[in-house]
């Protein structure tokens, strides 16, 4: 029969990067979910006692109603999560995952305080996708000019290869093998690196635009029409989002269009005066405005394209207003992954260092 390891035998620095107080901020929670890859945060007290468990979907859920990120977890993890005690088979463990359908199983001692965590081996090996996964690398990159006049920004270097290399390498690990690339300006450069993926081991295919389409409109290209849900995204965005995680909230919420978005804050640089007419209400000190803004990274239901008419311009806002008049759902994906929009000098700098940084981490 097989017995469970004791903790001396688990790697005792894999579960306890997932151990957090819970007087420990939103904000540290997040910095936590990326750095343990664990997708679960176990709050204890300080002599380790299981007090709750908070996961990714805990956090985004937060993050929609408004939460500030200096919130303290408490007020979001789950209270008497199921747990599973020291020495049970494996072959339960795994049962008691699938019948309610978690991922993570914290362990604890007789005095409930957390020894282990059983973490579903499937999630760092996601299997094989059949859906699209749909890159629109056909802009002009006018912002990025000069390094845009001979070169098609998707292919400008980020950590010393091309910034479209990175996502389609994270969608490969995400299990999407089937990459189609929109191409405009300068095509040809790309399609001659890229070719047919098979460096890759992955299937590359082209949607040709004549003109611009915007990135809506490149969809209205796919011939033929896609059976399963598309995932979206710009040429020019890098991020560590987990595009399956993306896929499953959308197919979970059966929605017709998901939109990643991303929470900006913005500090008044000056105090703002409340007025009521003339007469003062109130004052605030250089107060924070959030909002969410477009990630710029979509999931689309096959039929959403029906929306979209052949060859002609469209954004994705436009395409989700249209989804909205005819009463589709369309819902938005919170997003706290590491996440830059390379528009700019300055931001083509800034991925070009982070990456450098990460591959000298790794060791690379």
């Amino acid at each position: 029969m097989y017995q469970a390891p004791t903790p001396s035998d688990q790697s005792e620095l894999s579960w306890r990067k997932a151990l957090l107080p819970s007087t420990a901020t939103l904000q540290q929670a997040i910095r936590n979910l990326n750095d343990s890859a664990l997708q679960i945060i176990l709050v204890v007290s300080e002599n380790d006692t299981l007090l709750g468990t908070l996961t990714d979907g805990d956090i985004r859920r937060g993050l929609l109603r408004g939460l500030d990120l200096d919130c303290a977890i408490a007020s979001l993890m789950t209270r008497e999560p199921l747990v599973v005690p020291e020495g049970i088979p494996r072959t339960t463990v795994i049962q008691l995952m699938q019948t309610n359908r978690i991922h993570q199983l914290p362990v604890v001692d007789h005095r409930h305080r957390v020894v282990g965590l059983r973490v579903w081996d499937e999630l760092h090996s996601p299997g094989r996708r059949s859906n699209l996964m749909v890159i629109m690398a056909g802009g002009l990159g006018t912002r990025l000019r000069p390094h845009t006049e001979d070169c098609p920004k998707p292919l400008l270097p980020v950590g010393g290869k091309p910034m479209l290399e990175h996502i389609i390498e994270r969608a490969k690990a995400e299990g999407f093998y089937h990459v189609v690339l929109a191409v405009n300006y300068l095509s040809h450069m790309i399609e001659e690196y890229f070719g047919d993926g098979g460096r890759w081991q992955v299937q590359i295919e082209y949607l040709r635009e004549k003109s611009p389409l915007g990135t809506a409109g490149a969809i209205s290209l796919l011939d033929p029409r896609p059976t399963l849900p598309l995932v979206v995204s710009n040429g020019d965005v890098l991020t560590d989002i987990r595009y399956g995680e993306l896929l499953d909230f959308h197919c979970r919420h059966g929605a017709a269009a998901t939109m990643a978005v991303r929470l900006h804050e913005w500090q008044h640089p000056f105090g703002v005066v409340r007025t009521n007419g003339v007469d003062i209400v109130g004052f605030d000190e250089k107060p924070v405005a959030r909002t969410h803004i477009n990630a710029r990274i979509y999931v689309l239901e096959p039929a959403s394209i029906d929306a979209l008419n052949v060859g002609e311009p469209c954004d994705m806002p436009t395409l989700f207003g249209r989804l909205q008049e005819h009463n589709a759902r369309t819902i938005v994906y919170p997003m706290h992954e590491p996440w830059l929009d390379v528009g700019r000098e300055a931001d083509l700098k800034r991925a070009d260092a982070v990456r450098l940084r990460a591959q000298e981490k790794d060791g690379k």
